[in-house]
């Protein structure tokens, strides 16, 4: 992406402005936690944001800093306190991360009298430069709500797999949200590239299971990894049993034994960004179409906290895909969103 390119980009997305305060955050190695190539590279990434940031600010007005921290190691955990407290003070935090830091960061956009609005980039990668982050944002925003007020309109979806399992997810009593791919608003916690819109499943809480009842969410939830298909059953929106012989099986019923919360559905999300690309590369692969995640979902207007908010992608190009999705609204009727697992933009408007 050429500067200037890279420039309108940041004035559409971000709107810095005279006397703020921007920060570009990144995490290093730390102890066992190796590092890597891409890794090394998105360090590298950062510093030119950095660099392009501190231009625009000597034009400007605005002040930039590059903070590094120690890696926590798994998505979502929570990171230092000592690094909360200096995004507190900021208006514009970019976090280019290994480990996904958007739980934190949520939590602090959206505090009541908080200054801050952040854009997480967890595993960003350089060569998106030209294609999620070269994406029409007018479009993808306009895509992106539509998906949101269709998920808000629903009171459950019906996903079938291209393994043949089947899963229902509860979408009462929730309200959904998009992303947008604008982070110019105070609160505003978004992932670039952006494009998305999602929502928390119902969890059936103690403070509304008397109201409303368990959940509905029930079915299969297959997981691709490393050549094998784990399955995950699913019941009242809760992993209850993990399907298979496999040592990575066996990791992950241990996994779910260590905390209970993990096994909590936390997000439906629907992807809406026609320039992102299937990788593998969770970040962007999610921007392409189905995805849906196991663990927290507080930060995305749920019931539920967690050491642990993980992605799982199911666009056409994944191995294992999503071949539709079918949304049911309070009247019955019912809309497919996905098919042939490709998201339907001939509906968003």
């Amino acid at each position: 992406m050429k500067t200037q390119d890279k420039i309108k980009m940041f004035k559409d997305v971000f709107a810095p402005k005279k006397d703020e305060k921007v920060l570009v955050l990144v995490d290093v190695p730390y102890k066992h936690i190796k590092d890597n190539k891409l890794w090394k590279d998105r360090r590298k990434m950062a510093k030119e944001w950095y660099n392009t940031f501190k231009k625009m600010g000597d034009k400007s007005g605005f002040s930039v800093d590059f903070l590094e921290y120690n890696a926590t190691g798994q998505h979502n955990s929570s990171i230092p306190s000592s690094v909360v407290d200096i995004v507190r003070k900021m208006n514009l935090v970019i976090a280019m991360t290994e480990f996904s830091a958007t739980s934190s960061l949520a939590q602090v956009c959206k505090k009541k009298g908080s200054i801050t609005r952040c854009a997480s980039m967890p595993m960003v990668e350089k060569r998106m430069e030209e294609t999620a982050f070269k994406a029409d944002y007018s479009q993808v925003k306009s895509f992106a709500i539509a998906i949101e007020h269709m998920l808000n309109d629903s009171v459950g979806a019906k996903v079938i797999f291209s393994t043949g399992d089947v899963l229902f997810i509860d979408l009462r009593n929730r309200i959904a949200e998009s992303d947008t791919g604008d982070c110019s608003q105070i609160g505003q916690c978004i992932n670039f590239p952006s494009g998305e819109g999602y929502e928390a499943p119902y969890e059936a809480a103690s403070d509304e299971l008397e109201e409303f009842g368990e959940s509905k969410t029930e079915g299969i939830l297959p997981v691709f990894y490393d050549k094998e298909i784990v399955k995950f059953i699913i019941k009242n929106n809760r992993i209850v049993q993990i399907v298979g012989n496999s040592k990575k099986a066996k990791d992950m019923q241990g996994f779910f034994e260590e905390d209970d919360t993990r096994r909590n559905v936390a997000e439906l999300g629907i992807g809406c960004n026609p320039k992102a690309v299937i990788t593998g590369n969770v970040l962007e692969d999610e921007k392409v179409g189905l995805h849906i995640a196991y663990g927290m979902s507080i930060h995305l207007g749920g019931k539920v906290d967690s050491d642990v908010h993980q992605d799982i992608c199911y666009s056409k190009g994944c191995p294992v895909e999503g071949t539709t999705v079918v949304l049911t609204y309070k009247d019955g009727s019912k809309t497919v969103l996905i098919k042939d697992s490709m998201l339907r933009y001939d509906i968003l408007g």
